[in-house]
């Protein structure tokens, strides 16, 4: 993909070590609320592809994230969110597979045009990989399950997983919402406290985990989230294809 933009932003693949350090400091400054001096760093960031959404008149870095692309479902353990959730209903996935992680936003930026930038550079990416199903672990800031009780609800009411990809439990500790949760959901509430990046997964069309994984490490609770790319309703397509 060569470099997308619009407005002020533009969206790029990583060209060398250096762009990928300067992704791991702002994570460590988006998830850790680092001072820009650490960096986030994992074993995946060997096998990834990372982008970068910057501001095209400072060049300073305002978003992230990055692609782990597999070839089924066979592949599915490879995948940084199968450390969290047990996986087996989606070995019998026969597309590919694209997992988007660690994406985030610097938390001095505040510009819808960043979130649509991002999905415009995600969606070349399907569309030149022929990618059939997207998925990541999408996070809620902190570890407080109940500050997003009314997001949770919601979640649980419409947007659980088809029972042949459910995700189950395998991390240690986790939030079961969709068994303990019984009030209902403050729809508005709801929206006001569902992360950028999940709420865009639901409006098209994307399915989540019965249960959130809380990480104390990344200071997140999350939820694993996939979004069949033939589910995509066709309006919606348009909207992020005319981006590319």
């Amino acid at each position: 993909m060569t470099a997308l933009s619009k407005g002020r932003f533009e969206a790029r693949i990583a060209r060398d070590p250096q762009d990928v350090r300067r992704c791991q400091e702002l994570r460590h400054v988006a998830f850790l609320g680092g001072d820009g001096t650490g960096i986030d760093a994992d074993q995946f960031d060997d096998i990834c592809t990372h982008y970068l959404i910057e501001d095209v008149a400072s060049g300073a870095l305002v978003s992230c994230f990055r692609l782990l692309t597999l070839n089924g479902g066979s592949e599915i353990e490879r995948s940084y969110s199968a450390q969290f959730y047990e996986l087996s209903g989606l070995q019998a996935f026969d597309g590919t597979m694209v997992e988007m992680g660690r994406f985030c936003i610097h938390p001095d930026w505040n510009d819808a045009d960043i979130l649509r930038v991002a999905w415009a550079a995600m969606t070349a990416y399907v569309d030149e990989n022929n990618v059939e199903l997207l998925f990541g672990c999408s996070s809620f800031q902190g570890t407080d399950a109940e500050t997003y009780q009314d997001a949770f609800a919601m979640l649980r009411d419409r947007h659980i997983a088809p029972n042949r990809w459910l995700p189950k439990v395998k991390a240690p500790n986790v939030f079961r919402y969709a068994a303990r949760l019984r009030l209902k959901p403050n729809l508005k509430l709801a929206q006001l406290r569902m992360p950028p990046l999940l709420r865009t997964y639901l409006l098209m069309g994307g399915w989540v985990s019965d249960h959130a994984v809380v990480d104390p490490q990344m200071n997140t609770l999350h939820v694993f989230t996939g979004l069949e790319i033939r589910a995509i309703p066709p309006a919606r397509k348009r909207l992020l294809r005319a981006l590319v």
